[in-house]
C-alpha cells in the first residue's frame, strides 16, 4: 500500500510531533504477547524490499523522523523479520516512495495548503484502495469523498464497515468488489439453460 498522510499546513508541526511520539511508544515483538503492537514482516525478502524503500526515500530527499531500523527480538520470534515503524517527511507527492506499494510499517507525511492540492496528491497514484479523511467540516468531507479516486473513503474513522456493503479498490488496487450484492455477482456466474420438450 501507498501510505501517505497529508496534513493541513497549520496543523502539520503539532501532528508530526504527536505522531512521532506515539509511533516511538509502539512495542515491536511476538504477536502472541498482549503488549505487542507491531509484529514481524512476512519474509526476509519482503523485509529487504521494505528497507530498500526506506533507502530510496533518503535518496529522494526524505528524512527519517521515526524508526527505519531492523529490530532483533529475543524469545520465540528471535528469527523473525522485524522493522521499526517508520515515518518519513520531506518527499514530493510524485516521488517513487509515494507512488509505489511498500506493504510495510512505513508512512510518509507532508503538508498541504488547499483542497485542490491535496486531491492532486491523493489522486496522483495508480492505486486507490482506501483513504481516511479527518475534518470537522462536513461539507469539506463530502467534497473530498466525492472527488478522491478511491474505492472506500472513511470520514473521521478507520476500518468501520458493514459487511453488506461493497469493498474494493480502484485503478490498480484489487480486482472487483467483495461484500453485498457485488459479492454475489463476483462469486456467481449467470447461466441461461433452454430445454425444448
Amino acid at each position: 500500500m501507498v501510505h501517505a498522510f497529508f496534513i493541513e499546513r497549520p496543523l502539520y508541526e503539532k501532528f508530526k510531533n504527536d505522531f512521532v511520539k506515539k509511533t516511538n511508544e509502539l512495542i515491536i515483538g511476538d504477536p502472541l504477547e498482549d503488549k505487542t503492537n507491531i509484529g514481524a514482516i512476512v519474509s526476509e525478502q519482503h523485509l529487504q524490499k521494505v528497507i530498500s524503500y526506506i533507502d530510496l526515500a533518503k535518496q529522494e530527499g526524505g528524512k527519517i523522523i521515526a524508526g527505519g531500523n531492523q529490530v532483533k527480538i529475543n524469545g520465540r520470534c528471535s528469527n523473525g523479520y522485524f522493522l521499526e515503524p517508520t515515518i518519513i517527511e520531506g518527499l514530493t507527492y510524485d516521488c517513487r516512495t509515494n507512488q509505489e506499494e511498500i506493504f510495510g510499517p512505513v508512512v510518509t507525511i507532508m503538508p498541504f495548503d488547499t483542497e485542490e492540492e491535496v486531491l492532486q496528491y491523493a489522486n496522483s497514484t495508480t492505486y486507490g484502495l482506501a483513504a481516511s479523511v479527518w475534518t470537522e467540516n462536513l461539507s469539506r468531507a463530502h467534497r473530498i469523498a466525492e472527488n478522491i479516486k478511491i474505492g472506500i473513503v472513511w470520514i473521521n474513522c478507520w476500518m468501520i464497515r458493514d459487511l453488506r456493503t461493497p469493498f474494493g479498490g480502484t485503478k490498480n488496487s484489487g480486482i472487483g468488489r467483495e461484500g453485498g450484492w457485488e459479492a454475489l455477482r463476483f462469486f456467481t456466474e449467470a447461466k441461461n439453460v433452454c430445454i425444448k420438450y
